[in-house]
């Protein structure tokens, strides 16, 4: 498993700042979609009987933003990883520190690389490892899971819910579980030490959805105990099909191939990476994962719209909106092009992309060329790694059975 080298998502929002105490616990049906950001003001340490208990998968960049948050404001906290020296020095300093956004200290009841130690009083399982990493967690997994546990990918980038579940159905799971993604990550951090991180910026809103898609006003009333930023998501199909970091991900890292490889990454991903013509390709990339939703019934947002709802950016042109997004500046970019930007983006994200596409008779050129110019850089076939509709199990189904599939009811 790769979960020991995850970077979150580069995109971030100015605004949330912190998950809710386990008092300050708000009531679901009264939070807005969207409304005011919440104040950046000091948790109360209380906690109370009825929260529940998290552990989180993964102690990379993300893992350690998600489970030393959550600690931080009170709540009880197991950290896992697949390697015991990755969170050594977690577990002799007993938590994790935290600066920027989030300045403290975040206290875990356990760090450790006995995935049945780890979850095995947890309530909620957040999965914070890389999507190519999701398959082995889940065998893993289908060994110690109990019934009435919560399992969340965060994200599940396109396919991850289904993926997880069918390797349950294959390894003979019989606990009661429930399945659910998040659309994109909810930090922006990086591990600045082994037992510290940086959290530059907490996104105002995420759409989460399980699987079958009935289930997700119980996933949110859990989630929201600590997280107000979760908001429902149709369903699996849409929260995978509005995954916009395989848009600004893969393409901007192939496009900018040479200029990372002679200068190591001295360049700001978004705001110098993406030029008018970069962002060209990715506008034509992002209009044939719109085109594959549509070809599901669904209607997904263009990057452009998601970077003005979530974080208002404006502009005439995916490079505008971009280049009107604050919370993209002082993103490097990566040092090498061995990164989960490729290594991840393109068969957890392209690939299913593509690959519905070619189901529905959805043509994916831009798309294609990235997943193809990508295998020759590092050598390898991406499509036969990546969640194709066969590894999916969707193979030859029509759009009404995949929707009910994801949606638990007739499209």
């Amino acid at each position: 498993m790769r979960g020991l080298d995850w970077e979150v998502p580069a995109e971030n929002s100015r605004s949330a700042t912190r998950p809710a105490t386990p008092e300050e616990a708000p009531t679901p049906e009264v939070l807005p979609r969207r409304g005011p950001t919440l104040k950046r003001r000091k948790p109360r340490r209380a906690r109370t009987k009825n929260a529940p208990k998290f552990v989180v998968l993964g102690a990379g960049h993300g893992g350690l933003a998600m489970a030393g948050h959550l600690a931080y404001a009170g709540f009880r906290v197991n950290l896992w990883n697949r390697t015991a020296e990755r969170i050594e020095h977690i577990r002799l300093r007993g938590g994790i520190g935290l600066e920027g956004a989030i300045t403290g200290d975040g206290r875990l009841e356990l760090a450790t690389s006995d995935l049945r130690e780890a979850v095995s009083d947890a309530k909620i399982i957040m999965v914070a490892v890389p999507a190519n990493a999701h398959h082995d967690v889940a065998t893993a997994l289908s060994e110690v899971v109990q019934d009435g546990q919560l399992i969340v990918l965060n994200p599940g980038r396109t396919g991850g819910a289904i993926e997880v579940r069918n390797v349950f159905a294959k390894n003979g799971v019989t606990a009661d579980v429930t399945i659910a993604e998040t659309q994109t990550f909810l930090y922006t951090s990086r591990r600045i030490e082994p037992s510290s991180t940086h959290i530059f910026d907490i996104k105002n809103e995420v759409a989460v959805a399980a699987l079958p898609a009935y289930k997700t006003p119980e996933v949110l009333k859990l989630l929201r105990v600590a997280f107000p930023q979760f908001i429902p998501g149709d369903n699996v199909l849409r929260t995978g099909l509005e995954n916009v970091g395989a848009i600004f991900h893969p393409g901007a890292m192939i496009l900018n191939a040479g200029r990372i490889e002679s200068t190591h990454g001295e360049f700001e991903y978004y705001l110098e990476g993406i030029t008018p013509s970069v962002a060209a390709i990715l506008e034509a990339m992002d209009r044939e994962r719109v085109q594959v939703s549509e070809a599901l019934g669904l209607r997904a947002h263009t990057a452009r719209e998601w970077l003005y709802l979530t974080y208002g950016s404006l502009g005439r042109d995916l490079y505008q909106a971009i280049q009107s997004t604050p919370g993209y500046k002082g993103i490097m970019a990566p040092a090498h092009l061995n990164h989960r930007y490729i290594l991840e983006d393109i068969p957890m994200s392209l690939v299913p992309i593509a690959s519905i596409g070619d189901m529905f008779g959805v043509k994916t050129p831009a798309i294609r060329a990235v997943i193809q110019l990508a295998s020759f850089i590092h050598g390898r076939d991406f499509w036969k790694e990546g969640r194709t509709v066969e590894r999916l199990g969707i193979k030859g189904m029509s759009v009404k059975e995949i929707r009910f599939l994801a949606v638990g009811a007739s499209a």
